[in-house]
């Protein structure tokens, strides 16, 4: 059964935090090292996606306690998995080998609970980050027209990470956490590139995220125009993670899942943040907040993102199991034939 076929049987629960998760291990400085990086001249600690090469049984781990939460999708630890983020420990080298790494590890840990369970498949989604430049948005006040990365060095990067995202087993690409739409565009270029190459493909998810009240992404685009925006590519789904917790994040995705031709997608923070920049609420709370979306018949894939924990997702799982997944209405198709 491929993730198609799955979606169309039931909602897929994605796992949640892998940052959350890993500061439960109290790392050091050597952890994030490792034997390879030992003599890196760098400080390293905070670099997540290190860890799955200096420390893959802690990434493992989480892979592991999230599907035996009851999640369908588990996201490789490569939020950050690209040469313009890793710039910034001088760590460019490494990216192709760190995306088929994470992918390999998360590979292994879904194949074991596929073959516990034949009838419900898990799935790899290689995590592709929004990086931390922008093509769209200016980081000089003084100077608007500046812009930090350009189009072509976005495709490029993401271009690498995709390959070494395939090459380690992926299932699936999520372009998430998009709040510049540009960037996801060249993310999307590179993908396409890479599939033509190839003469393979995978299905593609793409997760935007609604900064505040205005009910736009931090480029400016309200939930239409980022439809809009994104429609034009053979993607699998398209939702919203991160930013604003499920009760917050619920009128944005009602106009989504209203206009959406695509799967859709949610994995809302566990409430918003205190003022220590924590997440407390707990699964059964924020599990109340997502059982609205599957009364309303708002999403196919349902998951947790920023302090979200396997408790958080074992809720999700329980809820989904008494709801039959969303099924674009006339009004979806009607924009999809609309805008294409």
């Amino acid at each position: 059964m491929n993730i198609e076929q799955a979606l169309q049987d039931r909602i897929l629960i994605l796992d949640g935090a892998m940052g959350t998760m890993i500061q439960r291990y109290k790392l050091t400085e050597e952890d994030f090292r490792g034997e390879q990086l030992k003599d890196h001249a760098d400080d390293l600690k905070g670099n997540n996606d290190l860890l799955s090469l200096t420390r893959p049984d802690i990434i493992q781990a989480i892979h592991e306690e999230y599907l035996e939460a009851g999640a369908d999708i588990v996201e490789t630890n490569t939020f950050s998995g690209t040469t313009i983020a890793q710039a910034d420990y001088n760590l460019e080298h490494i990216v192709y080998e760190l995306n088929r790494k994470s992918a390999e590890i998360a590979k292994k840990a879904t194949d074991k609970f596929s073959r516990q369970n034949p009838d419900k498949p898990r799935f790899v989604a290689g995590s592709m980050g929004p990086t931390n430049k922008t093509a769209s948005i200016s980081p000089e006040v003084t100077d608007p027209g500046y812009r930090a990365v350009t189009f072509d060095e976005l495709a490029e990067a993401y271009k690498e990470q995709a390959k070494g995202l395939m090459d380690g087993g992926a299932d699936l690409l999520l372009i998430e956490t998009i709040f510049d739409t540009l960037n996801a565009k060249a993310a999307l270029f590179a993908i396409q590139e890479l599939f033509d190459e190839r003469g393979d493909k995978l299905p593609i998810m793409v997760s935007g995220t609604i900064t505040d009240a205005s009910g736009r992404t931090l480029s400016g685009q309200t939930v239409e125009a980022f439809l809009i925006s994104v429609s034009h590519a053979p993607i699998l789904s398209v939702g919203f993670n991160c930013a604003l917790g499920a009760k917050q994040l619920q009128p944005y995705l009602q106009n989504l899942a209203e206009k959406s031709d695509f799967y859709v997608s949610a994995y809302p923070n566990a409430g918003l943040p205190n003022e220590f920049g924590e997440y407390d609420q707990g699964p059964e709370l924020m599990g109340q907040e997502v059982e609205k979306y599957l009364e309303d018949n708002l999403v196919n894939i349902l998951g947790g993102c920023c302090g979200t924990t396997p408790a958080h997702i074992s809720k999700m799982a329980e809820l989904a199991r008494n709801y039959e997944p969303r099924i674009a209405n006339s009004k979806g198709a009607k924009f999809a034939k609309d805008i294409n």
